[in-house]
């Protein structure tokens, strides 16, 4: 039985575009240590690890070499897709030599949500030339087409923004659309952003590889019967890691209609607490109000919890049995909560504006944002 199959939820832990060269540079350490720390409180906690492309910078075997090294240490399933710089050699013989991981496009279905992994990059000319091709465009519509006929919630995972694609990006922005694509989860930015187009939510994360802002670390991202939550958690910062994973944060709504996107009443708020020490307590409060006990379900913390009738701030506090207390906020979104109008255009344009607490800084130092190339 997998982490999430008691729960309905899906968490998975995100490590953004590594760019490794050599051992001795400091995303290479960083990276480790960000495989230490997940091999301490997240192995056993969480459903798998993705690495979303430009894993190495100049896609060399000695690269490749240096992060299966790596990677044969992590105790959590690990989902590796290229990007741009895997392919920098005019082809990903090896990416998949070195690295030994699954061809692509493939998929995997873990508790009710069905996860697919795509490759932009092979049929391109090199570059940031990304697209899809005919025979992974029918691939991925049958695939969404037979996830949606069983009920399950699909979740792309690819290097880049579908607007990003220089060919078959309009086709695919539509099938994210048609199928109610909740989480696209993507790398290529060098900044962490997430994105709302009212359908899917857009995330990207900068982890180690050519930091232009925040520090090093890396993402969890959760999909709860349709609620996605997201969080960075920088390397350095204390454990217990706290996660909302329902209700949603009023930025991450995409339909007030869904449960869980915008509540009235009695509803159940549902959180997920990472960390290696026993947590022995765990609790809310909504606004300023009066704490109020969660209970352990499972992988869970849960409790029902009632709704005034306006917008309202929801917090979970754990501590563990160390005495170390973290914290998780969002702002839930009631009945006659109105979102933004969309662009919805596959691209960056729905991006949120800075959420600093979430480690959302909108300023878009990275270079793809700017330009550079390579």
């Amino acid at each position: 039985m997998t982490i999430s199959e008691t729960s309905g939820s899906l968490t998975w832990a995100h490590i953004g575009d590594l760019h490794i060269t050599a051992e001795h540079e400091a995303n290479y350490r960083d990276f480790q240590s960000i495989i230490d720390s997940m091999n301490t409180h997240l192995a056993g906690r969480v459903d798998f690890c993705v690495l979303p492309g430009d894993n190495a910078d100049d896609g060399s075997a000695d690269q490749y070499d240096l992060i299966r090294r790596a990677l044969e240490r992590l105790k959590i399933p690990v989902h590796v897709i290229p990007g741009d710089h895997d392919r920098k050699p005019g082809h990903l013989d090896a990416f998949y030599q070195g690295l030994k991981v699954a061809s692509l496009p493939n998929t995997t279905t873990v508790a009710g949500h069905h996860c697919l992994f795509l490759d932009v990059v092979s049929q391109g000319s090199g570059g940031p030339d990304f697209a899809l091709g005919k025979e992974q465009l029918k691939w991925l519509k049958s695939q969404l087409q037979s996830a949606s006929s069983q009920h399950l919630a699909s979740i792309v995972f690819m290097h880049a923004y579908p607007a990003d694609l220089k060919r078959d990006g309009t086709v695919l922005k539509q099938l994210l659309h048609e199928y109610r694509v909740a989480f696209v989860d993507m790398g290529h930015t060098h900044y962490n952003e997430l994105a709302n187009d009212g359908t899917s939510i857009f995330a990207t994360t900068r982890s180690t590889g050519q930091v232009e802002e925040g520090p090093v670390g890396f993402s969890l991202a959760s999909l709860n019967h349709g609620v996605v939550s997201w969080r960075f958690k920088p390397l350095r910062s204390l454990w217990p890691f706290v996660m909302i994973t329902s209700p949603a944060d009023h930025r991450l709504v995409t339909d007030i209609a869904r449960p869980g996107h915008a509540v009235a009443g009695q509803f159940r708020l549902t959180a997920r607490v990472f960390g290696a020490s026993r947590v022995y307590d765990c609790r809310c409060r909504i606004n300023e109000g009066p704490w109020r006990e969660l209970h352990p379900h499972g992988v869970e913390w849960e409790g029902l919890v009632e709704a005034p009738p306006q917008p309202f701030t929801l917090t979970v506090e754990a501590t563990d049995i160390a005495a170390t207390t973290a914290t998780d906020t969002i702002v839930v979104a009631t009945p006659g909560y109105r979102p933004p109008q969309r662009i919805a255009d596959g691209s960056d344009a729905d991006a949120l504006s800075a959420w600093p607490e979430r480690h959302l800084l909108g300023t878009r130092l990275g270079p793809n944002r700017n330009g550079k190339q390579w």
